[in-house]
């Protein structure tokens, strides 16, 4: 009588088919994660040297205030005239219309991508209130794309995507767990494998970015505020209050957001639209001054150190003035994001909470905030659960900010997002050459 042979790794070996298939991702999956982090490191620093040479140098230079009211003017309808110049004549254009893309989409031809590139830089040293977040996951999912299909072409092209996205994601807030929980949100469609076995690959890419940015760079999303003195009851329901409000400002902007990109496309042509949108920008910054110019990022923490200079009124200017400026930056044509900018104005909106009910702490009014803000501009609960809390950094306001996500994603669900889903008619024009894309 012959003896089975015994079950288990003595045939199969010492590791179980899931883990042989995800072993080799690991080394593809460092690579997208140092790339991305690399990518974003290298347009955001050259960003800066752009937006010193004309904030501070050139006024500099010719005698003039890098703050004062023509400058601002100025600069920021140069953006808007230099962004459309680079999606009419730079060969591919920049693509898509971005207000038509989201945080992850479809990978772009590589052909865009320098239009790309170089349109955020503009976008970014120019004043203009976006962040990179979209355009740079763009550039990083297409080169992803591009180079991983060719190295490994049995592969399929969603693996890239899903690598580069968390790549980036991960090395824009420095952390592998915002990836996680973005992703967890996509739906695996006909993928039968487990939730972690789904996204092993892209956390190995969102580690490796985030570590790249965080070694390189240091960590950037967080504000320093009054520290929360600890959870009450009357807490629960302060918070509840601040991020429903808070959702109902931004779904205000996200209805309010189609018909100003109709207002600009009219305009047909690209040049005309961005710099019309750059003007209306400039004009919106002579308004709410300085802290409401560029992605917001160093603008809130700057708005935090010093709280007591803003009065309730300050505040409401500040924060609708940052939200009309979002909404026309990301309607008239430049690249980039909505993310950062909308967490500027739930800052805003959370020191204001406070200042008119100065019971409610600042940390859990800012944190309750940036959450509403959030919920309605991007509609994923997970980011912007993820975002307000790490922005204060305090583990005791998780569970007030875990029951405030419940009114606020009432509020907004089945609702319209801040994303144009088609552009019919004369409106692709936007895209000039980089139509054909």
């Amino acid at each position: 009588m012959t003896r089975e042979a015994p079950a288990g790794p003595h045939r199969s070996g010492i590791w179980p088919p899931q883990t042989r298939a995800l072993f080799p991702l690991v080394l593809p999956a460092l690579l997208i994660g140092v790339g991305s982090g690399l990518v974003l490191l290298g347009v955001s620093r050259l960003a800066e040297r752009v937006q010193h040479w004309l904030w501070d140098a050139l006024p500099h230079g010719l005698g003039v205030s890098g703050t004062s009211a023509l400058w601002t003017l100025s600069v920021l309808t140069a953006a808007g005239l230099a962004a459309g110049l680079i999606v009419w004549k730079f060969p591919g254009g920049t693509g898509p219309d971005p207000a038509t893309r989201g945080l992850v989409d479809p990978p772009l031809p590589v052909r865009v991508l320098p239009g790309v590139a170089l349109a955020v830089v503009v976008t970014l040293a120019g004043g203009v209130s976006l962040g990179p977040e979209n355009p740079i996951t763009a550039i990083n999912v297409a080169l992803a794309c591009a180079l991983g299909m060719r190295a490994m072409p049995r592969t399929p092209a969603t693996l890239w995507v899903s690598l580069a996205a968390a790549g980036t994601i991960g090395a824009l807030f420095g952390t592998p767990v915002a990836a996680a929980l973005i992703l967890s949100e996509i739906s695996g469609g006909s993928d039968p494998r487990p939730l972690w076995d789904r996204l092993f690959a892209p956390l190995v890419a969102a580690g490796a970015g985030a570590l790249t940015t965080v070694l390189l760079a240091g960590p950037m999303l967080s504000v320093r505020v009054a520290p929360y003195p600890g959870p009450r009851l009357i807490d629960a329901v302060s918070a509840m209050a601040v991020a429903s409000a808070a959702a109902l400002v931004g779904l205000a902007a996200v209805y309010v957001f189609p018909f100003v990109h109709r207002v600009f496309h009219r305009l047909a042509h690209p040049v005309a639209m961005l710099t019309a949108g750059g003007l209306v920008l400039g004009l919106l910054g002579l308004l709410g001054g300085r802290l409401t110019l560029f992605k917001g990022l160093e603008e809130m923490k700057e708005l935090t150190a010093h709280p007591d200079e803003h009065s309730a009124g300050n505040l409401l200017l500040l924060a609708l003035v940052k939200l009309v400026a979002l909404v026309v930056a990301a309607s008239c044509g430049f690249q980039g994001g909505r993310i950062f900018p909308a967490v500027f104005v739930g800052v805003a909106l959370g020191m204001l909470a406070h200042a008119l009910v100065g019971s409610v702490p600042m940390a859990l009014a800012t944190a309750a905030a940036v959450l509403g803000m959030l919920i309605a501009v991007t509609r994923q609960g997970w980011l912007s659960l993820f975002m307000a809390a790490v922005l204060v950094a305090d583990p005791r306001l998780l569970p007030m900010l875990c029951i405030a996500t419940l009114p606020a994603w009432l509020i907004v669900t089945g609702r319209p997002e801040m994303q144009i889903r088609s552009t019919p008619g004369p409106e692709k024009g936007l895209v000039g050459r980089g139509s054909e894309a």
